[in-house]
Protein backbone atom coordinates (compact mmCIF):
# COMPACT_ATOMS: atom_id res chain seq x y z
CA UNK A 1 0.00 0.00 0.00
CA UNK A 2 1.95 3.20 -1.00
CA UNK A 3 1.57 6.25 1.42
CA UNK A 4 -0.80 8.23 -0.10
CA UNK A 5 -2.71 11.15 1.79
CA UNK A 6 -5.56 13.94 0.96
CA UNK A 7 -3.88 16.69 -0.11
CA UNK A 8 -5.64 20.20 1.07
CA UNK A 9 -5.76 23.19 -0.68
CA UNK A 10 -7.32 27.19 -0.66
CA UNK A 11 -7.58 29.79 -2.45
CA UNK A 12 -5.17 33.08 -1.20
CA UNK A 13 -8.46 35.01 -0.37
CA UNK A 14 -9.81 31.71 1.51
CA UNK A 15 -13.23 31.85 -0.49
CA UNK A 16 -12.06 28.50 -1.62
CA UNK A 17 -11.50 25.29 0.25
CA UNK A 18 -10.53 22.74 -2.06
CA UNK A 19 -9.01 18.70 -1.34
CA UNK A 20 -8.06 16.30 -4.00
CA UNK A 21 -6.71 12.47 -3.34
CA UNK A 22 -5.46 9.34 -5.27
CA UNK A 23 -6.89 6.70 -3.78
CA UNK A 24 -5.99 3.80 -5.90
CA UNK A 25 -4.43 1.64 -3.18
CA UNK A 26 -7.58 2.02 -0.76
CA UNK A 27 -9.93 1.11 -3.63
CA UNK A 28 -8.01 -1.90 -4.66
CA UNK A 29 -7.44 -3.31 -1.21
CA UNK A 30 -11.52 -2.92 -0.69
CA UNK A 31 -11.93 -4.70 -4.23
CA UNK A 32 -9.85 -7.59 -3.39
CA UNK A 33 -11.17 -8.19 0.18
CA UNK A 34 -14.95 -8.12 -1.24
CA UNK A 35 -14.16 -9.12 -4.67
CA UNK A 36 -16.51 -6.90 -6.54
CA UNK A 37 -17.87 -6.93 -9.84
CA UNK A 38 -17.55 -3.42 -12.23
CA UNK A 39 -20.56 -1.41 -10.76
CA UNK A 40 -20.48 -2.22 -7.18
CA UNK A 41 -16.68 -1.44 -7.68
CA UNK A 42 -17.13 2.14 -9.23
CA UNK A 43 -20.24 2.46 -6.18
CA UNK A 44 -18.36 1.51 -3.84
CA UNK A 45 -15.00 2.90 -4.95
CA UNK A 46 -16.23 6.50 -5.83
CA UNK A 47 -18.33 6.77 -1.95
CA UNK A 48 -14.83 6.08 -0.44
CA UNK A 49 -13.11 8.81 -2.19
CA UNK A 50 -15.75 11.18 -1.72
CA UNK A 51 -15.64 9.73 2.47
CA UNK A 52 -12.39 11.05 2.50
CA UNK A 53 -12.31 14.16 0.58
CA UNK A 54 -15.32 15.18 2.95
CA UNK A 55 -13.46 14.11 5.94
CA UNK A 56 -10.20 15.82 5.28
CA UNK A 57 -12.16 19.13 5.73
CA UNK A 58 -13.47 18.26 9.38
CA UNK A 59 -11.94 18.34 12.62
CA UNK A 60 -8.99 15.88 14.95
CA UNK A 61 -11.18 12.85 15.84
CA UNK A 62 -13.87 13.34 13.65
CA UNK A 63 -15.52 10.74 10.78
CA UNK A 64 -17.96 10.97 7.98
CA UNK A 65 -20.28 8.20 6.86
CA UNK A 66 -22.31 8.00 3.68
CA UNK A 67 -24.62 5.64 3.02
CA UNK A 68 -26.74 5.74 -0.17
CA UNK A 69 -30.30 3.69 0.11
CA UNK A 70 -31.70 3.35 -3.56
CA UNK A 71 -34.23 1.19 -5.01
CA UNK A 72 -31.60 0.07 -7.96
CA UNK A 73 -30.18 -3.51 -7.80
CA UNK A 74 -27.05 -2.74 -5.37
CA UNK A 75 -29.56 -1.55 -2.73
CA UNK A 76 -27.42 0.21 -0.41
CA UNK A 77 -23.84 1.56 -0.53
CA UNK A 78 -21.69 2.97 2.59
CA UNK A 79 -18.65 4.06 2.94
CA UNK A 80 -16.71 6.03 6.21
CA UNK A 81 -13.50 7.80 6.41
CA UNK A 82 -12.40 9.66 9.30
CA UNK A 83 -10.10 12.86 9.31
CA UNK A 84 -6.71 11.17 9.87
CA UNK A 85 -7.29 8.97 6.66
CA UNK A 86 -8.97 6.26 7.85
CA UNK A 87 -11.75 4.53 5.20
CA UNK A 88 -13.79 1.82 4.50
CA UNK A 89 -16.74 0.59 1.74
CA UNK A 90 -19.33 -2.09 1.31
CA UNK A 91 -22.38 -2.68 -0.57
CA UNK A 92 -24.71 -6.04 -0.31
CA UNK A 93 -24.56 -6.53 -3.67
CA UNK A 94 -20.86 -7.08 -4.45
CA UNK A 95 -21.57 -9.01 -7.42
CA UNK A 96 -24.45 -7.66 -8.97
CA UNK A 97 -23.81 -7.37 -12.94
CA UNK A 98 -26.26 -5.45 -15.20
CA UNK A 99 -27.45 -7.97 -18.17
CA UNK A 100 -25.41 -5.75 -20.73
CA UNK A 101 -23.15 -2.85 -20.43
CA UNK A 102 -25.18 -0.46 -23.01
CA UNK A 103 -24.57 2.19 -20.06
CA UNK A 104 -21.24 1.72 -19.68
CA UNK A 105 -20.20 2.26 -15.54
CA UNK A 106 -23.52 4.50 -15.41
CA UNK A 107 -24.76 3.82 -11.43
CA UNK A 108 -27.98 5.68 -12.02
CA UNK A 109 -30.00 2.65 -12.45
CA UNK A 110 -27.76 0.39 -10.09
CA UNK A 111 -28.60 2.65 -7.11
CA UNK A 112 -32.08 3.71 -8.27
CA UNK A 113 -34.24 6.78 -6.50
CA UNK A 114 -33.95 6.76 -2.54
CA UNK A 115 -32.37 8.76 -0.10
CA UNK A 116 -28.75 10.00 1.13
CA UNK A 117 -27.89 9.83 4.46
CA UNK A 118 -24.18 11.47 5.98
CA UNK A 119 -23.42 10.81 9.43
CA UNK A 120 -21.21 13.36 11.26
CA UNK A 121 -19.19 11.65 14.29
CA UNK A 122 -17.56 13.99 16.91
CA UNK A 123 -15.29 12.61 19.94
CA UNK A 124 -17.61 12.99 23.13
CA UNK A 125 -20.83 14.23 21.25
CA UNK A 126 -23.39 11.27 22.13
CA UNK A 127 -25.51 11.86 19.21
CA UNK A 128 -23.97 12.21 15.67
CA UNK A 129 -24.86 14.89 13.22
CA UNK A 130 -27.22 13.35 10.29
CA UNK A 131 -28.27 15.07 7.46
CA UNK A 132 -30.97 13.27 4.57
CA UNK A 133 -31.41 14.17 1.02
CA UNK A 134 -33.15 12.70 -1.89
CA UNK A 135 -30.75 11.07 -4.10
CA UNK A 136 -30.75 12.84 -7.29
CA UNK A 137 -28.73 10.94 -9.32
CA UNK A 138 -26.99 8.09 -7.79
CA UNK A 139 -23.87 9.14 -9.46
CA UNK A 140 -21.95 9.83 -6.08
CA UNK A 141 -20.37 13.28 -6.69
CA UNK A 142 -23.68 15.29 -7.66
CA UNK A 143 -25.48 13.88 -4.55
CA UNK A 144 -22.69 14.14 -2.39
CA UNK A 145 -22.97 18.02 -3.77
CA UNK A 146 -26.56 18.40 -3.39
CA UNK A 147 -26.47 17.09 0.14
CA UNK A 148 -23.57 20.04 0.84
CA UNK A 149 -25.49 22.58 -0.43
CA UNK A 150 -29.31 21.07 1.34
CA UNK A 151 -27.84 20.76 4.69
CA UNK A 152 -24.40 23.14 5.12
CA UNK A 153 -25.26 26.06 2.31
CA UNK A 154 -21.92 25.29 0.79
CA UNK A 155 -21.54 24.83 -3.28
CA UNK A 156 -19.52 22.44 -4.10
CA UNK A 157 -18.54 20.58 -7.38
CA UNK A 158 -17.38 17.37 -6.62
CA UNK A 159 -15.88 15.26 -9.25
CA UNK A 160 -14.87 11.48 -8.59
CA UNK A 161 -13.28 8.86 -10.54
CA UNK A 162 -12.82 5.17 -10.60
CA UNK A 163 -10.81 3.77 -13.67
CA UNK A 164 -11.71 -0.39 -14.07
CA UNK A 165 -9.20 -1.93 -16.56
CA UNK A 166 -10.90 -4.79 -19.46
CA UNK A 167 -10.75 -7.59 -16.42
CA UNK A 168 -12.41 -5.05 -14.55
CA UNK A 169 -9.60 -4.53 -11.65
CA UNK A 170 -9.09 -1.38 -10.63
CA UNK A 171 -6.42 0.92 -11.79
CA UNK A 172 -6.97 4.25 -10.64
CA UNK A 173 -9.33 5.77 -8.32
CA UNK A 174 -9.19 9.46 -6.84
CA UNK A 175 -11.38 12.74 -6.73
CA UNK A 176 -11.61 16.66 -6.48
CA UNK A 177 -13.88 18.79 -3.92
CA UNK A 178 -14.17 22.43 -4.30
CA UNK A 179 -15.68 24.24 -1.36
CA UNK A 180 -17.21 27.44 -1.94
CA UNK A 181 -17.93 29.83 1.07
CA UNK A 182 -20.99 31.27 1.96
CA UNK A 183 -21.30 34.73 0.79
CA UNK A 184 -18.76 34.11 -2.01
CA UNK A 185 -19.06 36.49 -5.50
CA UNK A 186 -20.96 35.09 -8.06
CA UNK A 187 -18.22 35.17 -11.34
CA UNK A 188 -15.76 32.93 -8.64
CA UNK A 189 -18.49 29.98 -8.49
CA UNK A 190 -19.06 30.78 -12.74
CA UNK A 191 -15.04 30.51 -13.13
CA UNK A 192 -14.68 27.35 -12.13
CA UNK A 193 -17.95 26.21 -13.46
CA UNK A 194 -16.33 27.43 -16.68
CA UNK A 195 -13.09 25.98 -15.92
CA UNK A 196 -14.58 22.41 -15.47
CA UNK A 197 -17.07 22.84 -18.87
CA UNK A 198 -13.94 23.80 -20.93
CA UNK A 199 -11.52 21.70 -19.86
CA UNK A 200 -13.66 18.71 -18.63
CA UNK A 201 -10.55 17.31 -16.41
CA UNK A 202 -11.08 13.44 -16.42
CA UNK A 203 -9.99 12.48 -12.96
CA UNK A 204 -8.77 8.69 -13.54
CA UNK A 205 -7.38 9.63 -16.64
CA UNK A 206 -5.49 12.41 -15.34
CA UNK A 207 -4.13 9.76 -12.60
CA UNK A 208 -3.86 6.56 -15.11
CA UNK A 209 -1.07 9.50 -16.76
CA UNK A 210 0.63 9.87 -13.21
CA UNK A 211 -0.78 13.27 -12.58
CA UNK A 212 -0.01 14.06 -8.14
CA UNK A 213 -3.38 15.32 -6.23
CA UNK A 214 -2.33 19.33 -7.05
CA UNK A 215 -2.11 17.90 -10.86
CA UNK A 216 -5.92 17.12 -10.53
CA UNK A 217 -6.94 20.71 -8.58
CA UNK A 218 -5.19 22.67 -11.26
CA UNK A 219 -7.96 22.64 -14.42
CA UNK A 220 -11.02 23.48 -11.89
CA UNK A 221 -8.76 26.35 -10.54
CA UNK A 222 -7.25 27.93 -13.54
CA UNK A 223 -6.70 31.31 -13.21
CA UNK A 224 -7.77 31.35 -9.55
CA UNK A 225 -3.95 31.63 -6.89
CA UNK A 226 -4.49 29.38 -4.30
CA UNK A 227 -2.01 26.84 -2.06
CA UNK A 228 -1.93 24.19 0.01
CA UNK A 229 -2.41 23.49 3.84
CA UNK A 230 -0.65 20.64 6.00
CA UNK A 231 -2.88 17.61 6.17
CA UNK A 232 -0.34 15.10 6.78
CA UNK A 233 -2.53 11.74 7.51
CA UNK A 234 -1.87 8.49 5.27
CA UNK A 235 -5.03 6.90 4.12
CA UNK A 236 -5.74 3.44 4.64
CA UNK A 237 -8.36 0.76 4.35
CA UNK A 238 -9.03 0.43 7.97
CA UNK A 239 -12.27 -1.14 9.23
CA UNK A 240 -12.45 -1.38 13.37
CA UNK A 241 -14.11 -4.41 13.66
CA UNK A 242 -13.68 -6.59 16.86
CA UNK A 243 -14.46 -10.18 18.53
CA UNK A 244 -16.93 -8.01 20.88
CA UNK A 245 -18.75 -7.10 18.25
CA UNK A 246 -18.92 -10.49 16.64
CA UNK A 247 -20.34 -11.67 20.23
CA UNK A 248 -22.96 -8.73 20.00
CA UNK A 249 -23.65 -10.21 16.81
CA UNK A 250 -24.18 -13.58 17.77
CA UNK A 251 -25.99 -12.42 20.31
CA UNK A 252 -29.22 -11.10 17.68
CA UNK A 253 -29.28 -14.97 16.89
CA UNK A 254 -31.76 -15.87 19.84
CA UNK A 255 -31.63 -18.60 22.23
CA UNK A 256 -32.69 -21.53 19.82
CA UNK A 257 -30.51 -20.89 17.07
CA UNK A 258 -27.77 -20.57 19.25
CA UNK A 259 -28.90 -24.35 20.89
CA UNK A 260 -28.64 -25.71 17.25
CA UNK A 261 -25.28 -24.85 16.64
CA UNK A 262 -24.08 -26.15 20.59
CA UNK A 263 -26.21 -29.88 19.56
CA UNK A 264 -24.21 -29.79 16.55
CA UNK A 265 -20.97 -29.17 18.21
CA UNK A 266 -20.48 -26.10 15.34
CA UNK A 267 -18.04 -23.28 16.48
CA UNK A 268 -18.66 -20.01 14.51
CA UNK A 269 -16.54 -18.80 11.40
CA UNK A 270 -17.56 -15.27 10.82
CA UNK A 271 -15.94 -13.20 8.43
CA UNK A 272 -16.50 -9.46 8.09
CA UNK A 273 -17.43 -8.54 5.13
CA UNK A 274 -16.45 -5.10 5.12
CA UNK A 275 -12.98 -5.94 5.74
CA UNK A 276 -12.59 -10.01 5.23
CA UNK A 277 -11.02 -10.50 9.09
CA UNK A 278 -12.19 -14.30 10.22
CA UNK A 279 -13.30 -14.66 13.52
CA UNK A 280 -13.86 -17.98 15.22
CA UNK A 281 -15.99 -18.44 18.40
CA UNK A 282 -15.35 -21.30 19.73
CA UNK A 283 -18.36 -23.86 21.08
CA UNK A 284 -17.54 -23.02 24.79
CA UNK A 285 -17.82 -19.30 23.56
CA UNK A 286 -21.22 -20.26 21.68
CA UNK A 287 -22.29 -21.64 25.15
CA UNK A 288 -21.79 -19.01 27.35
CA UNK A 289 -23.54 -16.48 25.26
CA UNK A 290 -26.48 -18.85 25.05
CA UNK A 291 -26.73 -19.03 28.84
CA UNK A 292 -26.02 -15.33 28.89
CA UNK A 293 -29.37 -14.81 26.81
CA UNK A 294 -31.21 -17.53 29.13
CA UNK A 295 -30.36 -15.89 32.18
CA UNK A 296 -32.28 -12.20 30.66
CA UNK A 297 -34.97 -14.10 29.52
CA UNK A 298 -35.81 -15.49 33.15
CA UNK A 299 -35.50 -11.87 34.21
Amino acid sequence: MSKERVHRFVSKDFTLRVAAVNATGVVQHMQGLQDTYPLATVAVGRSMVGALLMASQLKDGQMVGILFRGNGPLRSIYAEASFEGHVRGYTPAPHYQPENYNNGLSLREAVGIGLLNVTRHQPFQKQPFQGTVEIVSGEIGEDIAHYLHQSHQIRSLVSLGVYLDTYGKVRAAGGVLIEVMPGVEETLVEKIQKNYEDKKPNISKMLMDGAEPIDLVRPFLDGIEFEEIPHDHNIEYHCPCTKDRVVRALETLGESELKDMIAKNEPADVTCQICGKPYNVSVAEITEIHDKIHRESLH
